[in-house]
C-alpha cells in the first residue's frame, strides 16, 4: 500500500525547546521537516529567518522543506540554501519572474516548488511546472496555523496531477492546511502530507502513522 510522506510543521512546535522537538518527530517517524518562513508582508506574520534554518539543520539529517511565504523571494534563496534548505518553495503571486527564481533555485541543488494562495486558479503553476520537483497546494489561507480544512481546493492536486501526465513531468504534490486524520483522507492523490496541530498536540509517532496511511 502507498504512504504519504509527512512533514511536520514546526510552527506549531514549542519554540522554546525547538531542537529537542526536531529530534522528537525525527524518531516518531516524520519524513521531513516543513519550515514556514514568514515575512509579515505577503503574509501578516513573522516566523523564521535563514538563521533559525541553518541552527536547527545541525539536528538532524532529515530533508528540510522551506516554505517561502515572502515578497520577492529571488532576495533570499541564496540565504536559505545556504542554511541548508533541500526543498524551496516559493508562491507564484509573490514574485514577478517564478521561471527566474525556480530556476536559480535548482542551479544550487536545491530542489525548487511552487504554490499558491487558496484564491488563485491552479492553472497560474502550469508554466512552471518542468521547473519543479515539488507542488504545494494550500488547504488553508497561508499566514497562521490551525485553520480548517479548505474541501474546494482539492480539485487542484486532480488538475495538477492531469497536467503533469499531459506534459510527461512528475513533481510531488504536497498539502498543507488544516490535515488531519480526516482530511488527510482527501488527499489521496497526493504524496505529501504538512501537518502542524495535528502532529504536535498529541502523541507525535501516533499522529505520524495515522496521516501516513493512504486509503
Amino acid at each position: 500500500m502507498n504512504k504519504f510522506l509527512v512533514a511536520p510543521s514546526i510552527l506549531s512546535a514549542d519554540f522554546s525547546k525547538l531542537g529537542d522537538e526536531i529530534i522528537a518527530i525525527e524518531k516518531a517517524g516524520a519524513d521531513w521537516i516543513h519550515i514556514d518562513v514568514m515575512d509579515g508582508h505577503f503574509v501578516p506574520n513573522l516566523t523564521f529567518g535563514a538563521p533559525v534554518v541553518q541552527s536547527i539543520r545541525k539536528v538532524t539529517n532529515l530533508p528540510f522543506d522551506v516554505h517561502l511565504m515572502i515578497d520577492q523571494p529571488e532576495r533570499y534563496v541564496d540565504d536559505f540554501v545556504q542554511a541548508g534548505a533541500d526543498y524551496l518553495t516559493i508562491h507564484v503571486e509573490a514574485t514577478k519572474a517564478p521561471e527566474d527564481v525556480l530556476r536559480k533555485i535548482g542551479q544550487q541543488g536545491v530542489k525548487p516548488g511552487i504554490t499558491l494562495r487558496p484564491g488563485t486558479a491552479v492553472s497560474e503553476l502550469f508554466p512552471f511546472l518542468p521547473l519543479t520537483d515539488l507542488v504545494l497546494i494550500m488547504t488553508v489561507e497561508p499566514g497562521f496555523g490551525g485553520q480548517s480544512f479548505m474541501k474546494d481546493q482539492l480539485e487542484k492536486i486532480s488538475l495538477l496531477r492531469k497536467e503533469m501526465e499531459r506534459i510527461g513531468h512528475s513533481s510531488l504534490i504536497e498539502v498543507d492546511g488544516g490535515i488531519n486524520q480526516e482530511t488527510a483522507s482527501l488527499c489521496y492523490e497526493a504524496d505529501v502530507l504538512v501537518a502542524g496541530s495535528f502532529v504536535f498536540k498529541q502523541d507525535y509517532q501516533t499522529a505520524i502513522h495515522q496521516l501516513k496511511q493512504k486509503g
